[in-house]
């Protein structure tokens, strides 16, 4: 596994795992909502930050940081991709990057994935 969850707030254990919107302990039965966090995404001040904090702006290049599958490519988006002149939007399911990708075309992302070049 690449994410790291939160320590059960009853037990402290280290063992969660996610279940749909739920994060649950399977040592003691614990299930809560995750705590949105200060991350990546992060809009609750207007800004939107990339994948490791920093503020991104409209007309930024930034760097796709994993491989995202694309319906109706059979590649996809590989990691390392760079994707410039990006514009920020209020998107769906929080897609809040509006681009153009060279191969795709105009498509969203999520800033979660993404850096700052």
């Amino acid at each position: 596994m690449t994410e790291n969850l939160p320590s059960c707030p009853e037990c402290s254990s280290a063992y969660t795992y996610e279940m749909g919107a739920l994060l649950v302990c399977p040592e003691c039965g614990h299930e809560w909502t995750p705590a949105p966090t200060g991350a990546a995404g992060d809009t609750e001040d207007g800004v939107i930050r990339d994948s490791v904090g920093n503020v991104l702006a409209d007309g930024d290049t930034v760097t796709v940081t994993k491989t995202l599958k694309v319906k109706g490519h059979p590649t996809g988006i590989k990691a390392g991709t760079k994707v410039r002149n990006i514009r920020l939007v209020e998107g769906v399911a929080g897609h809040d990057i509006d681009c153009k990708i060279d191969g795709f075309g105009a498509m969203q992302l999520k800033s979660s994935v993404v850096k700052k070049a």
